[in-house]
């Protein structure tokens, strides 16, 4: 008969098994912004095009902060930002996994 120490270890094994393919994990925004550059007579921001650049924004305490991302760095943020959004529902559905768990082992228990 498994008890719930066993049944608890069951889900934290899976829970760290699925860890090593959700590096990096990433939480915050990643975006494509046009900004104006700092040269005198450019020809793209005179005709309002500006240039792209992409900007990771997150968290930081309580204030939200921008970086500037570098164009071969982009692909990287964006798979831990899906990494993070798959981790936060792992963690989401973690809870009710565990309560069941235990509710089962005790009814198996009665």
């Amino acid at each position: 008969m498994k008890t719930k120490s066993d049944t608890a270890l069951a889900l934290q094994q899976q829970f760290l098994a699925q860890l090593p393919a959700l590096w990096p994990p990433l939480k915050g925004s990643l975006a494509l912004v046009k900004k104006p550059c700092i040269r005198k007579h450019c020809s793209a921001c005179a005709c309002g095009d500006k240039h792209p650049a992409w900007i990771f924004a997150f968290t930081q305490g309580r204030r939200r902060r921008c970086m500037h991302v570098p164009k071969a760095m982009v692909p990287v943020l964006r798979r831990g930002l899906q990494n993070g959004r798959r981790l936060e529902q792992l963690l989401t559905a973690l809870g009710p996994e565990l309560l069941r768990a235990h509710r089962q082992q005790r009814d198996q228990s009665a």
